[in-house]
């Protein structure tokens, strides 16, 4: 991944959500970053918030791809991924395109 891409997700996920991601919204969040990164660049986003957050955490590549793979086992709801597609959008994600319409 370009090193502009993943600065960009990065920091829209970190002005989207400055608090941190709160669980129910992983699964729209993976949903959505699913057309834009790959299984490793996923990885590589989830472990870079994770480590910002606890730098001292014993989490690992594999610990993250194991997590990213259970959630998005979970479909969400349209109106969960509207949420948090404008909630990103607000931070700057050109996501208009991912917000699903009724």
């Amino acid at each position: 991944m370009a090193a502009n891409v993943f600065e960009n997700v990065i920091n829209w996920i970190r002005t989207g959500y400055p608090e941190g991601i709160p669980p129910q919204d992983y699964p729209p969040l993976f949903a959505l970053l699913t057309p834009v990164l790959d299984e490793s660049e996923m990885t590589d986003v989830v472990l870079t918030l994770a480590l910002e957050r606890d730098p001292e955490s014993p989490t690992t590549r594999e610990d993250v791809a194991a997590a990213i793979a259970a959630v998005t086992e979970q479909k969400p709801s349209r109106d969960e991924i509207n949420q948090v597609a404008a909630r990103l959008a607000a931070a700057g994600w050109p996501l208009d395109s991912h917000v699903v319409h009724p």
